[in-house]
């Protein structure tokens, strides 16, 4: 586990067990809460997962990231699956960093689903 996370971050995340409709096993997942919290260590962390299952229009529940650094494919953000984890969930170092563009357009659309 990373020692601190940071907001924009991608890191990967054990999401097992999953129920029903959750987005499970070991995959990316972008750090969403204030890096306040990610200082001091809180015991948890705030996440968006990732997929590799591409579709394409589908804002606001999607957000498309292309390929970069240790991000090895091209993935969709699922703004409606979002998470909060445990920290031990949290495995190795951070894959990217999303610009402030990008972070900027995932919440826009992260409150449109979050009805905020």
């Amino acid at each position: 586990m990373p020692m601190a996370c940071k907001r924009g971050g991608v890191y990967l995340v054990n999401l097992n067990p999953s129920k029903g409709t959750e987005p499970g096993k070991m995959r990316p997942c972008v750090v969403m809460q204030s890096n306040f919290l990610n200082d001091v260590e809180h015991p948890s962390t705030t996440i968006l997962p990732l997929t590799t299952q591409l579709i394409e229009d589908a804002e606001p529940l999607r957000f498309r990231l292309i390929a970069r650094n240790q991000l090895k494919y091209d993935s969709d953000v699922m703004l409606d699956q979002t998470r909060t984890i445990d920290n031990q969930r949290i495995h190795g170092d951070m894959l990217t960093l999303l610009g402030a563009q990008e972070m900027l357009r995932i919440e826009l659309l992260w409150r449109i689903v979050l009805g905020l």
